[in-house]
């Protein structure tokens, strides 16, 4: 495996960040990165210590924040279903009466792995499973930006991120598992070009982003294995050799966040990897995984597995 030089995490002491779908997953991993450059980070979500989410996971937004709190920043957990427009004006209220502004909105509110059926046609598909999926993925998101967006273009530079699964490349070209999750993945990278519009005249920019083959925590449990091992599930399926951990995304948007010239990226599709190469940080072990290269070259033209290369 090829080590590269990391970069400094940026300096984003003094912003002021809010993470939507913080409990687990990218959301986590992206507050915490935030937080290790200096970030006060708002958390969001539905799984608190006092009442799970129909998830029914461990893990809390108040971990969360902890967590954000122990890597150098200063964490806030808001339990907030982002379903709820009243929950979320009550967020935006909260935020504006405690900081006055915003800069940086994560909206990774998704929720989704066990409501899509992989492959089947929509009218096989449970309707109500596709419904609920849509609903978690596409209108969330629509919800957080009509709240908390108003805090954001009150001075210039203010970022929005909104998280999908591919590229516009990618997606553009390729069936994403079933009419329900497609449907709400590309949703999700409209949404983002058509804010970039709506925020260009505000100063503000707005970019969509996608991690690689992540090691979430779900991903890990259901191959049968820890971060710590994660490469003893290569026996089984060898082309996990690309994936990376939930760290890499949170630093591809902590460098988004410290870049003064961020707004270069204002309407585009870019993923972890690529942000990787501009910005010089590296995934946990020092590598620069560049998942969706590898799909297209490697996984996708019946090649064995092999990440030379590629991380």
């Amino acid at each position: 495996m090829e080590r590269t030089p990391d970069t400094p995490a940026p300096d984003l002491r003094g912003k002021i960040a809010l993470v939507a779908g913080a409990t687990r997953g990218a959301g986590r991993a992206i507050a915490v990165q935030l937080g290790a450059a200096g970030a006060t980070v708002y958390v969001t979500g539905r799984t608190t210590r006092e009442r799970r989410s129909e998830y029914n996971r461990a893990e809390t937004i108040e971990e969360t924040a902890e967590l954000v709190t122990e890597a150098g920043g200063t964490g806030i957990a808001v339990p907030t279903d982002h379903l709820v427009p009243e929950q979320v004006r009550a967020l935006a209220d909260r935020v504006d009466t405690e900081q006055g502004r915003l800069d940086l909105l994560v909206n990774d509110v998704w929720g989704g792995e066990r409501l899509f059926e992989f492959d089947k046609k929509v009218w096989e598909h449970d309707l109500d499973a596709g419904l609920r999926l849509m609903r978690l993925g596409v209108d969330t998101h629509a919800i957080s930006s009509h709240f908390l967006l108003p805090l954001l273009v009150r001075r210039p530079g203010g970022l929005v991120v909104e998280m999908t699964d591919g590229t516009a490349a990618y997606n553009g070209s390729h069936y994403r598992n079933s009419y329900f999750y497609d449907l709400v993945k590309n949703s999700v990278l409209r949404m983002g070009y058509v804010l970039a519009h709506e925020l260009e005249s505000y100063g503000g920019t707005a970019v969509t982003l996608t991690p690689g083959w992540m090691r979430s925590e779900m991903m890990l449990e259901t191959l049968g294995v820890t971060e710590e091992n994660w490469r003893d599930a290569l026996t089984e399926v060898p082309h996990f050799c690309i994936s990376e951990s939930p760290a890499y995304v949170g630093r591809a948007v902590a460098a988004l966040a410290g870049d003064a010239n961020v707004a270069r990226w204002n309407g585009r599709s870019v993923s972890s990897g690529q942000l990787a190469q501009e910005y010089g940080f590296t995934d946990l072990d020092g590598s620069r995984p560049d998942c969706w290269r590898y799909l297209v070259e490697v996984q996708e033209a019946g090649k064995p597995a092999d990440p030379s290369g590629y991380r």
